[in-house]
């Protein structure tokens, strides 16, 4: 079972196989309808395609950030539809090092689905590879998910004054208010401590060693439980990618605030929160 990160070579002789179910998640902010373009021109054989405004958003349910998480219902429908089901592994994939995979990676670990995981280095590191692509819109038999909430994952925004450490997962430009490109106010949640999640990453966009991820977040935690970092961005996508990483390296799993600033510096700046 594969539970944090899958290289290519070890995607490859699953390609195909009825267990596994591969999700291309490409994204981009600046066009929405990027990730489908490219997925349609060419992708992992057998992957269908996740939306992160359609599929991976849904209504607020937990939140009112700029990308809510869907209710438990509507995720559950989503999985279906991708043809998860418990026996399933699954694994993720974008071109942004997981930045956008991980969201959904979190979303089945969130509805109590373990054996899911990242592509390291994602569609780049298939294509470099020189594996097999092919174009087309691909889908799966309907399958039966159950799963149920894990609530020790997600904090919402009324509980994030008692967090035992805030980690702020956008560059650090962003966490200092020098630059906001995306969200009406700058600046980050008070005493929320900086942890880029591309610092996972190397230049190729590959996780770096686990050992160097562990000992970069172990210096981050201090004392802190692993258990107990709340990880946030700009609207609790990318922050997942950290996430993921704590997993990786074999720490405990944190939590996520999915609603992350751009709902608290909506809600509560300037309303005495």
């Amino acid at each position: 079972m594969y539970r944090s990160i899958i290289d290519a070579a070890d995607l490859l002789p699953h390609v195909g196989d009825a267990d596994w179910i591969i999700v291309d998640c490409r994204y981009t902010l600046a066009d929405v309808d990027a990730g489908i373009r490219a997925y349609e021109t060419g992708h992992i054989p057998t992957a269908t395609y996740a939306h992160l405004d359609h599929d991976l958003c849904g209504p607020p349910f937990t939140d009112q950030g700029r990308h809510p998480l869907p209710s438990p219902a509507a995720m559950s429908r989503l999985f279906c539809r991708l043809g998860i089901n418990k026996e399933k592994q699954v694994v993720v994939y974008d071109d942004v090092g997981g930045a956008y995979a991980a969201r959904l990676w979190w979303m089945l670990r969130y509805m109590g689905h373990t054996a899911v995981a990242v592509l390291n280095g994602g569609w780049q590191a298939w294509v470099a590879a020189a594996y097999p692509t092919r174009g087309g819109v691909e889908t799966h038999p309907r399958a039966l998910f159950i799963g149920a909430t894990n609530h020790d994952w997600l904090i919402e925004m009324d509980d994030v004054p008692t967090a035992a450490l805030l980690v702020d997962s956008r560059d650090p430009p962003r966490y200092r208010g020098e630059i906001e490109p995306i969200d009406p106010v700058a600046g980050h949640i008070p005493g929320a401590v900086n942890h880029p999640y591309a610092q996972n990453l190397d230049a190729n966009g590959r996780f770096l060693p686990a050992a160097q991820i562990r000992a970069q977040l172990e210096q981050l935690l201090g004392e802190i439980p692993p258990a107990e970092a709340v990880y946030y961005c700009g609207s609790g996508v990318t922050a997942c990618l950290n996430l993921v990483a704590q997993e990786y390296a074999g720490m405990e799993p944190g939590k996520l605030y999915v609603g992350s600033w751009s709902e608290w510096s909506r809600l509560k700046i300037g309303t005495g929160g």
